[in-house]
Order: structure tokens, then C-alpha cells, then sequence
């Protein structure tokens, strides 16, 4: 058999592939005990394959439309795939850390990721955490007015100069898209700068005037949820903002664009749509100038680089009825799928049905509810779904979860979170899974619910 981790030419995604490469991974899972057993009843699956042949897309999409030679660092937003090992094998791809925390550096330099090509972007840095940045030569934006003040305190104590690459985070306040929660330029989003509030545009000039260690300027509008086109709006607010900045300046103060991630999921298919050619492409003849070579540029693309890559397996531990609507009762709920159920309209996921064995399931569709294993009524990862009927001892996959879906638990009732296994298919076709992250243990679980300091209140 053909091996399936060749993948295809760099700049495209195969769908049929990615689906065969996740079947013949989910009967190995079964067959290798990775999930199914007693102790083993979740397990999430990761596409070696997949996560590179993303990565490549990437680079291939904007190198195809950016001018010979000019500098273009993605970064992979480390909220999305917060796991060691998914950040090496990025950073293998050439794809740098986004981080928004102090324990997103850490987890970005855990892996290896060097400090020239890591970012650190969030609303409420300490200042801890830009002392650190600037120390190692890590690139930031800052936030706001105060924050920005209080870099002013401290680029002078950067030895060597001023250190990476610093910025402002600008919004533009273009408006949100479908999932307001995900849309960081409204008229009132917590994130950067609000550029059309009264005064905030000749703030930002000034701040730039007054501070040749300014060299970046940075916005995000949102991701998921959001047309591309507001995405591309977003970005050309940003390049005629820096052009200005630099015209004010008499030189090219401002070198460098990070325009952020965001691109949307397809969670209705295998296909990869949007795909980051079309959105280069879309870029290009929205702001042309942006790859003219004059400007470096950054990204922090997330949920597109891993969502396709990942598939949760939980066993169907029993079926019922209520009402007249069969239910398969699962592993897999709100522990790991916090969005999709609580806010199902919003992220809903494909589920496919296996059998114990972890073939595909060729019974006639069933309408049917697919639930969690938490302990309250909406725990339901699918409602009314037509399926393969489930019986006991199933599997249900839920699909797209390479993003946010692994690294982001919800803790309630105390389910341990799964093992995540990276698979890769020799030449043979055998599928050989390797550890991302263990399972947690009872005895994790209990220590992280304070079992050293049991008596501590009495």
C-alpha cells in the first residue's frame, strides 16, 4: 500500500487522503489498544501528515504572491495546540510560536522554538513578562497606552540596543462576524487600540514619532466566524496606518506588518476552505502594496494550521431512548469539547461512527443524539444527528478537533483528560502512533485537586 504520509505538493491539502489516513488510524487505535479498552475509553488522534502538509500550504500560498526575497515569519498560535510536541514538529516545519501568556513561552521554548521567531501577544502582559521578551529578544505588541508607558521604563535597560521587534496592537473596529467571541475588532473589543475613538489615530502617530524603537504595527480581527474579506480589510487598514506612520517620520520606521491569523475552519467537510492560497491571493489585490518586499511580515495563524489534523475517539458506552430519540452515551463531552456544547450553533462537529473494531459503520442512519459523560442534561456533542445507528462499545469520532479541542480541558467532574497520540503510516502502510501527551491518571487528578494539602482546612 501506498504511503500515505508522502502527502501531496506542497500549496494543497487532498481531502480523500486525509480521510483514509484517518480510518486506517482509527482501526489501528483499536487494534494497538491506543482506545477502546476499559481503561482506555477517549483517546484523540493526530495526522503527522496532516499537521506538514498544512504548513507547506502556508508557506507555499504566501511565497506565491510575495515579492523574491522578502521576510515572512509564520507563527503558529500556541493557544490552539498547547502541547510540547505539536510545537516541535511546527517549529520543524519552519513555524514559529505565537504566545499569549507566560506559559505559552514556556511551552514555546520547552520545544525549542527559538526566540527570534516567538511573538508575545496579549492584553494584560506583566511586566515580568516584558522584561523577559526583551531580554531574550522576543518580538511583542503592546496593548494599549499604559502598557506601551510602561515599555518606555524599560527598553532603555535592554543591553545591546532595543532589543526585538516591538509594536502596537491597533483595532480597527471594522465590526465583529458570526461568533462574537471570536471578533476582536468591534467597536468595543478588549484588544488594542481602538483606532477610530477620538484622538487614538493621532496617538498612535505620536507614540511613533516619539519612539524610533517603534518598527511594528500589528492587528487581528478575529478568526473563526469571520469573511475573509473583513480579515483582508483588517490588513489594509494596518499597511496604510504604517504608511503614514512613515510618511509623518520622513523613513521607514515602521518594517515590519503582523497581521495576524484567523482564517476560518470548514467544519462541514474534509476539504481545507478557505484555503491560504485563496486568502493570499485575496490580500494581494485587497492591499497590494503588502507584498511589494518593502515590509517584513508576520502571521499567527491557529485553528487552520491543526484542525483537520485531529480526530477524538470515545467509546459508545451505552445506548438508550428518551422521547422517541435514540441517545449513544460517549466518553467524549464538554471535557473536550467545552465549545461545541455549549455553544453547538456556533461549533458544531462532524461525527463519524466506527464500530468496536474501528471500522467505518455501514448501518442505515438513525437520528440520534450523541452525549457526553458529564453530569448535566446539554452534554451533547450532536443533537438529532442522522448516523449509522452506535451501538455499545462503538466508537464515535469527532472530527476537526486538532485545534483548541486537545490542549483546552474543562475540568468538571473531574474526567481525566486523554492521551493524545501523533500518528505516521510507514511505506507499508503501517500505522505507528507516537506520544503527544499522556493520559492523566486518578492520582493526577487527585493531585491537582489539592490531595498533598488534604488537611489543611481542618
Amino acid at each position: 500500500m501506498a504511503d500515505l504520509d508522502a502527502g501531496v505538493a506542497p500549496g494543497t491539502q487532498d481531502p480523500g487522503a486525509l480521510a483514509a489516513r484517518r480510518d486506517r488510524a482509527v482501526h489501528a487505535a483499536v487494534a494497538q489498544g491506543v482506545v477502546g479498552g476499559e481503561d482506555r475509553p477517549l483517546a484523540a488522534l493526530l495526522d503527522v501528515a496532516a499537521v506538514r502538509e498544512a504548513a507547506a500550504a502556508l508557506q507555499s500560498a504566501f511565497a506565491g504572491v510575495a515579492a523574491p526575497g522578502q521576510e515572512i515569519l509564520h507563527t503558529f498560535a500556541v493557544k490552539a495546540g498547547a502541547l510540547v510536541p505539536v510545537l516541535r514538529l511546527l517549529d520543524d516545519c519552519g513555524i514559529g510560536a505565537e504566545a499569549a501568556s507566560p506559559g505559552e513561552l514556556a511551552l514555546a521554548r520547552a520545544a525549542g522554538v527559538p526566540a527570534a521567531r516567538t511573538v508575545l501577544d496579549s492584553p494584560a502582559k506583566t511586566e515580568g513578562e516584558l522584561r523577559e521578551a526583551l531580554a531574550r529578544g522576543i518580538a511583542l505588541n503592546a496593548d494599549n497606552p499604559q502598557e506601551l508607558a510602561r515599555l518606555d521604563g524599560l527598553v532603555d535597560g535592554v543591553p545591546g540596543g532595543h532589543g526585538p521587534g516591538l509594536g502596537i496592537r491597533i483595532n480597527p473596529q471594522l465590526g465583529g462576524g458570526a461568533i462574537d467571541a471570536m471578533s476582536t475588532a468591534t467597536a468595543t473589543s478588549k484588544f488594542g487600540v481602538a483606532l477610530r475613538d477620538e484622538g487614538a489615530r493621532e496617538w498612535v502617530l505620536r507614540a511613533y514619532r516619539e519612539r524610533p524603537w517603534l518598527n511594528r504595527l500589528h492587528c487581528h480581527v478575529g478568526s473563526q466566524g469571520m469573511p475573509t474579506a473583513t480579515m483582508a480589510a483588517g490588513v489594509r487598514e494596518t499597511y496604510e496606518l504604517a504608511e503614514e506612520i512613515n510618511a509623518a517620520a520622513g523613513r521607514r520606521q515602521v518594517t515590519t506588518l503582523d497581521i495576524g491569523g484567523g482564517l476560518p475552519v470548514n467544519f462541514t467537510s474534509d476539504a481545507t476552505t478557505p484555503s491560504y492560497a485563496e486568502y493570499a491571493r485575496l490580500l494581494a489585490e485587497t492591499v497590494p502594496g503588502l507584498f511589494d518586499g518593502r515590509y517584513g511580515l508576520v502571521t499567527e495563524f491557529g485553528r487552520s494550521l491543526l484542525a483537520k489534523a485531529g480526530t477524538v475517539l470515545a467509546r459508545v458506552e451505552y445506548t438508550k431512548s428518551a422521547g422517541g430519540r435514540r441517545i449513544a452515551v460517549t466518553h467524549a463531552g464538554a471535557q473536550i469539547a467545552v465549545r461545541t456544547v455549549f455553544a453547538p450553533e456556533a461549533w458544531p462537529l462532524r461525527v463519524a461512527a466506527y464500530d468496536a473494531e474501528g471500522r467505518p459503520k455501514a448501518a442505515p442512519d438513525v437520528t440520534q443524539d450523541v452525549a457526553g459523560p458529564c453530569c448535566f442534561a446539554g452534554d451533547l456533542v450532536a443533537r438529532g444527528r442522522d448516523l449509522p445507528e452506535l451501538a455499545a462499545g462503538d466508537l464515535a469520532a469527532l472530527l476537526d478537533t486538532g485545534a483548541y479541542y486537545f490542549s483546552n480541558p474543562f475540568s468538571y467532574n473531574s474526567l481525566p483528560r486523554p492521551g493524545v497520540h501523533g500518528f505516521t503510516t510507514d511505506g507499508d502502510g503501517a500505522v505507528r502512533f507516537h506520544t503527544v501527551r499522556e493520559p492523566q491518571s486518578l492520582a493526577g487528578i487527585v493531585a491537582e485537586a489539592g490531595g498533598r494539602h488534604r488537611d489543611t482546612l481542618l
